[in-house]
């Protein structure tokens, strides 16, 4: 699309929206008519720490969506020379699971508890034998029922229950729904009814006692993508654009979750297709033809933001420990006066880890910010240990940081390619772990021992993922499945690069992960002691 065609269909209102609140950064992406990237917007924050729960507060959400917003809409009007006041559509997207539970007057009643609190391991445990499916620690259900364990006083007075995106389209729209796949993350979907389980139901509410509401009457509705879930109203449109200068009427999406914008940013919506997303967290997705013979603590089944059954790897902790090394070493540049910026670092440090070790020579690492319930932690603590005689180069320990945000990763997917023998046609890598060409794809690939492409949108993702969903909800012609939308009007022309395993790097992975297993025992006293 040329700058004067972006003019045109920003003046005439033919734009789509999406905004995704991820765990490090909100971003606001804005598209044209043909799916083309117009305009961005950004605001970085943090979680932090309160009262033993990580948290974000109200109050920061809407100062970060806002700041995102005004820096996507300050970059239209420069680049376009007009102002955004109208939309074809949008969409809100943010990380998913956690609990945000409000009473009747609309008051919320705890703190944010987002999906990195690993407070309710025994919620989690006794609903998953209860209902004989995996309850992750970071499911809404499973921090409702260990508020209801604890005997949590604000409980009693619970009205609505939703996850951040699903608030946050409330305030926007007076709805208080979810997408199936969003949905997915708060309570187990039935596929076939696209909507929650039936019978999982019935025994939550044979479990909550006395407790004056029934589990439905908490949760929000849930839609498909496609379906329309309210339009911005006044009030949401003074929420998003305090200037006044964005008009209310846009349609809005059902709200997701970042899995299933990943997914759709990687077209990976389609049974035997994956993505792997890795930045802050890493979880891989896997779309499946049929159910798991097993349940596993360390898989979460999801849905696509259609309703189709998916398996999910998910890890706290990504690249939080790299990005932290990388800036030390910005640091160390910057003191003997080298270019110290991300922009050069990252690629730089990257690609020296190209030049170590297949298996790190002895080096081990731990990316730990946070309990990892794949390898049964409680708690993290970043840590790298070495053998004595461990080749201690830059080359070395890069990777070895690199392999720390991958192993988690493939102790989980290895269930699925060994014990089920889920066969996947593709796998699509996306995040920050991908940015610099080739690196984090070989060593992905060699890690999972399984093709990963890397597509030229790669960088664009989730939030670009969101409005392609409010595309697909304005532009679906009939029936047209978000898969053939996808396939036929996005991703037809969009180059990717597949790159298959290599087998120095399959077997040094191997043996890596040999003694990432054995030294887990390491981890855990650090955990005990620091």
């Amino acid at each position: 699309m040329t700058q004067l065609q972006a003019a045109a269909v920003v003046e005439t209102g033919k734009v789509f929206l999406g905004i995704e609140m991820g765990s490090t950064r909100i971003k606001a992406v804005l598209i044209g008519p043909d799916h083309s990237v117009i305009a961005t917007g950004v605001h970085d924050w943090e979680s932090c720490l309160e009262n033993g729960y990580w948290t974000y507060p109200l109050s920061a959400v809407w100062a970060g969506i806002q700041d995102a917003y005004q820096n996507m809409a300050a970059e239209v009007a420069k680049q376009y020379g007009t102002p955004l006041r109208t939309l074809a559509g949008m969409g809100i997207s943010a990380m998913m699971h956690g609990y945000l539970p409000f009473d009747r007057e609309g008051n919320l009643l705890t703190a944010f508890r987002t999906w990195r609190n690993t407070t309710t391991g025994e919620a989690a445990e006794k609903l998953t034998e209860a209902f004989h499916f995996n309850i992750p620690q970071r499911w809404s259900i499973a921090h409702l029922y260990q508020a209801m364990l604890n005997g949590e006083e604000h409980v009693k007075n619970l009205h609505f229950l939703t996850t951040l995106a699903g608030y946050v389209h409330w305030q926007l729209t007076g709805e208080r729904v979810l997408g199936v796949g969003e949905a997915s993350g708060m309570f187990p979907i039935d596929s076939a009814a696209c909507d929650y389980d039936a019978e999982m139901l019935r025994i939550f509410d044979g479990l909550s006692g006395d407790y004056p509401w029934k589990l439905r009457e908490l949760l929000p509705k849930v839609l498909p993508a496609g379906r329309q879930a309210g339009v911005l109203t006044e009030a949401g449109a003074k929420l998003l654009d305090p200037s006044g200068v964005l008009q209310p009427g846009a349609p809005l999406c059902p709200p997701e979750g970042d899995a299933g914008t990943g997914m759709t940013a990687t077209n990976a919506v389609a049974a035997r297709t994956g993505n792997v997303s890795a930045g802050t967290s890493v979880f891989a997705m896997a779309v499946l033809e049929k159910p798991l013979k097993h349940v596993y603590p360390e898989i979460d089944m999801v849905t696509t933001p259609t309703g189709k059954p998916v398996a999910m790897v998910h890890c706290n902790t990504c690249t939080s420990e790299l990005n932290a090394w990388v800036k030390l070493f910005g640091e160390v540049a910057g003191v003997m006066g080298g270019d110290a910026s991300p922009d050069r670092l990252f690629p730089v440090l990257f690609e020296k880890a190209l030049e170590g070790d297949a298996d790190c020579g002895g080096l081990m690492a731990f990316n730990y910010f946070s309990g990892e319930p794949v390898t049964g932690l409680s708690d993290g603590r970043p840590l790298v240990a070495r053998r004595a005689d461990a080749p201690m180069t830059l080359a070395n320990f890069m990777r070895t940081q690199l392999y720390s945000a991958m192993a988690t990763l493939k102790i989980g997917m290895d269930l699925l390619f060994d014990k089920e023998q889920v066969e996947l046609d593709q796998l699509t890598g996306h995040g920050g772990l991908f940015k610099t060409p080739v690196v984090g794809q070989k060593l992905m690939a060699g890690a999972l021992n399984t093709p990963v492409s890397v597509m030229e949108t790669a960088g664009e993702g989730g939030p670009w993922g969101m409005a392609l969903l409010a595309a697909y909800m304005v532009n679906r012609q009939g029936d047209e499945t978000l898969e053939q939308y996808l396939s036929n009007q996005v991703f037809a022309s969009v180059r990717s690069s597949r790159m298959q395993p290599d087998s120095a790097d399959v077997e040094g992975f191997q043996a890596f992960i040999k003694r990432y297993k054995a030294a887990l025992a390491v981890e855990k006293a650090a955990v005990e002691a620091l």
